[in-house]
C-alpha cells in the first residue's frame, strides 16, 4: 500500500462502518435511504476517479465527516437526533436544529470540492471569480436538494414528512439555503490557504494569477 493511500482507505473504512451502524434499526427506513443517498451516489464516483484524480487529504477528510453527519441524520431523522435535542435544551432553541448542521456541511464541504476541481481543471486561480463560482455552485446544490425534497413530498405525501424535517418552520427552505451559504463562505475564509498548500504538493498553483503582460 502506498503511503498516500492510507488516509483515504482509513476514511473509507470508517464511513462504511458508520453507514452500516446507521442502517441498523433506523427510525424510518425510507428516510434513511433518502438521507444517505448522496453518499451512495458519490462513493462510486470517488472510487472510479481515485487514481486519475486523487483529491487532497483535506477534502477527503471533509467528505468523510460530511458522510457521518448524513448517517446520523438518516438514522434518527434530522428532527429527532439526540445531539440536536441536547443543543435545543442548552441553547434554548425553538426546535431541533441538527438539520441546520447538515445544510451547513452542504455548503462547507462542496465549497472545497468545487474549489479543487476548478483549480485543477480550469484556468482559474485563487481570487474573486473563483470564490464567486464556488459559492454559486454550493447554492445551486442547496437549491437542487430543496427541489428533491419538494419532489419527494409530492410523490410520497406523508411518507416524506420525516425527510423534509421542516418542524413547522415556514422559512425552513430559506434558512437551509442561508446556512449552506454560510458554510461555503466560512470554508473559503478558513481553509483556502491550507487547501492551497495541499494543492501545491500536487503541482497545482495556489498563488494569485500572474499579471498579464502588456
Amino acid at each position: 500500500m502506498r503511503r498516500e493511500d492510507r488516509l483515504p482507505l482509513f476514511l473509507l473504512g470508517v464511513d462504511l462502518l458508520a453507514l452500516l451502524v446507521s442502517g441498523i434499526g433506523p427510525k424510518d427506513r425510507l428516510t434513511w435511504w433518502l438521507e444517505v443517498a448522496p453518499f451512495l451516489l458519490a462513493l462510486p464516483v470517488l472510487l472510479a476517479t481515485y487514481h486519475r484524480f486523487r483529491l487532497t487529504d483535506l477534502v477527503y477528510v471533509l467528505i468523510a465527516v460530511h458522510a457521518c453527519v448524513l448517517f446520523l441524520g438518516g438514522h434518527y431523522t434530522y428532527a429527532e437526533v439526540p445531539l440536536g435535542f441536547w443543543a435545543q435544551r442548552v441553547l434554548g432553541l425553538a426546535r431541533n436544529d441538527y438539520d441546520r448542521v447538515g445544510h451547513f456541511f452542504q455548503g462547507f464541504v462542496p465549497a472545497l470540492v468545487t474549489r479543487e476541481v476548478l483549480l485543477r481543471r480550469t484556468p482559474l486561480r485563487p481570487g474573486g471569480w473563483l470564490a464567486v463560482l464556488v459559492v454559486s455552485v454550493c447554492l445551486a446544490i442547496s437549491a437542487l436538494y430543496e427541489l428533491v425534497e419538494w419532489g419527494a413530498a409530492v410523490l410520497l405525501h406523508q411518507g416524506a414528512e420525516a425527510f423534509l424535517g421542516t418542524q413547522g418552520d415556514p422559512w425552513d427552505t430559506q434558512e437551509d439555503m442561508a446556512t449552506c451559504l454560510l458554510g461555503a463562505l466560512l470554508a473559503l475564509t478558513l481553509l483556502s490557504r491550507w487547501h492551497d498548500r495541499q494543492l501545491a504538493t500536487l503541482g497545482v498553483a495556489g498563488g494569485p494569477a500572474p499579471p498579464v503582460a502588456a
